[in-house]
């Protein structure tokens, strides 16, 4: 009887084993991801300073990166992926001063902002060889150049600042404007909206970084009266994209970046980053809220770690830095310039392209027919990725918005 009883007990702990044995092997196939643009499998952890798939991350720098996975000895090192151009999308009269992108059920939409006063909403698709969408709204209202549109995170609402000294919130649907801001006292540079939707942050010339809800009323007011306020232009700014994250990032052309705990009024600044020697006109925040990029006139773009408020390298772009915008799922990082665009490798810390129109086909649309009679090559100002990485929309001096398609090289 006893023999039996041990006998059983075995028998239960090697099927709990069995059991344990299953769901750990389960897990682990569970945690495996394909990469769609490789054949090789990869696992989804990261040692990078920011990873698209964080949330399997929580550390900045785990150990492996789902970039760099080694190959099985037998497999041929692929190329790395670049950017090729796929079309134009021509309906401004000046500047592509700002692009913003949301995901509209299965397609991207995509709003610019211009100089010529307007916001367009375009629909895309390949029309012929040189276009790659067509116009289907136009919001008319501001009486200056529009600087920046942002849009809400189910796309449904757009916001826009004007060198008008407004900020104007407009239902894309309706075509109309249905909310106006006042305050600033001087051309409003930069808008973003938070991640919940629930507040809106401004940058003006009149020095300030203002904090708003969406009915319109200016919650706080940094200006250079504050010990801490900046004392030139606001440039840009930008939320956390981390959901529940109070952080704020304003950059200005007293060469500083400056972090804000915007809930705590007693300690609002976090920190203030210094590196550039000239004004800076942008900052991006990478998708983890881990990391951010900042570039100007001085050509530098310059990578810090919002953990720690540290500086953690620079790129050098070669010319100023007019936007800057960080892949949602690749080690990527874009600097928008008066030259063209660079792409970095962030891992490698090297160039992947330099994208302008002295290499790219068909650059200037039809018109390029007219070789060599072409017009200079035009200032990139504005950046924007499609939600999904697959696509980068790049607005430029010459009123277009360029449209550049990741391939593999």
């Amino acid at each position: 009887e006893n023999f039996n009883s041990i006998k059983s007990n075995q028998q239960n702990q090697m099927m709990m084993m069995i059991k344990e044995s299953n769901r750990i092997n389960k897990t682990i196939f569970n945690s495996i991801q394909f990469n769609p643009f490789k054949s090789t499998t990869f696992f989804s952890f990261s040692f990078l300073p920011f990873s698209p798939l964080s949330f399997l991350s929580p550390s900045p720098f785990s150990f492996l990166s789902p970039f760099s996975f080694p190959p099985a000895s037998h497999s041929t090192p692929s190329m790395p992926d670049t950017l090729q151009l796929r079309g134009l999308l021509k309906g401004h009269s000046g500047w592509v001063s700002s692009i913003a992108t949301s995901t509209e059920g299965s397609e991207t939409q995509v709003v610019t902002g211009s100089r010529d006063k307007t916001i367009i909403v375009w629909r895309l698709g390949q029309v012929d060889e040189y276009l790659a969408g067509v116009p289907v709204k136009v919001l008319e209202g501001h009486d200056h150049f529009v600087q920046e549109v942002a849009l809400s995170s189910d796309g449904q609402y757009a916001l826009s600042c004007s060198w008008d000294k407004t900020m104007r919130l407009w239902d894309i649907n309706e075509r109309k404007c249905i909310r106006l801001f006042n305050g600033h006292t001087d051309d409003i540079l930069s808008v973003a909206f938070s991640r919940d939707n629930r507040f809106i942050l401004s940058g003006s010339r009149d020095k300030s970084v203002r904090l708003w809800n969406t009915i319109g009323k200016c919650q706080l007011s940094i200006g250079p009266e504050y010990p801490h306020g900046h004392a030139d232009w606001v440039s840009c700014v930008k939320f956390s994209p981390v959901a529940d994250s109070n952080i704020a990032i304003s950059a200005s052309w007293d060469k500083t970046i400056k972090v804000w705990n915007i809930t705590s009024r007693d300690s609002l600044l976090k920190a203030e980053l210094k590196g550039h020697t000239e004004y800076v006109n942008t900052v991006a925040v990478a998708p983890d809220g881990s990391l951010c990029a900042s570039g100007g006139k001085d050509g530098q773009a310059l990578l810090w770690d919002l953990n720690k408020d540290t500086k953690l390298y620079s790129l050098e772009a070669g010319s100023i830095i007019n936007a800057l915008a960080f892949s949602p799922n690749r080690y990527w990082l874009v600097a928008a310039t008066n030259a063209g665009i660079k792409v970095w490798d962030l891992e490698s810390k090297q160039i992947l392209a330099s994208l302008d129109s002295s290499n790219t086909p068909n650059f200037f649309g039809e018109s390029s027919k007219q070789a060599p009679n072409l017009p200079p090559q035009p200032a990139c100002v504005s950046l924007a990725w499609s939600q999904d990485g697959a696509t980068l929309f790049a607005g430029y001096s010459d009123n277009l918005v360029r449209v550049w398609s990741v391939v593999s090289a």
